[in-house]
């Protein structure tokens, strides 16, 4: 991963929470965590958490629904080249980080 990569995640990264702001309903808190994009940076998914986790199934059915709406965006509001085709996805890792934390407060 290079130099060109690490600009374009975090742009998409700054982007998408951007959208996200703009374009929920507020009934949830969703978090941008982080963004993988695929070889030659064809395509990214942006990983993101929600709270309360009950409203996760849709949050995730929103922003699938919004990805050619977020492409517009990210199309108009950056200077990259190439715009990936987006998906998005709920971040398991951060939740499982979260957890630990959750477990190692409960033993100290």
């Amino acid at each position: 991963m290079g130099l060109r990569d690490d600009r374009i995640k975090s742009i998409v990264q700054e982007l998408a929470t951007k959208f996200i702001e703009a374009e929920s309903n507020r009934l949830s808190l969703i978090t941008v965590t982080s963004i993988t994009l695929t070889d030659k940076a064809k395509g990214a998914t942006i990983m993101f958490t929600v709270f309360p986790e009950t409203a996760e199934k849709a949050a995730l059915d929103f922003l699938k629904r919004q990805r050619a709406e977020f492409r517009e965006f990210v199309k108009a509001h950056s200077r990259l080249s190439m715009i990936p085709f987006f998906d998005f996805a709920v971040d398991q890792g951060e939740k499982n980080r979260q957890k630990i934390d959750q477990i190692s407060n409960l033993v100290k």
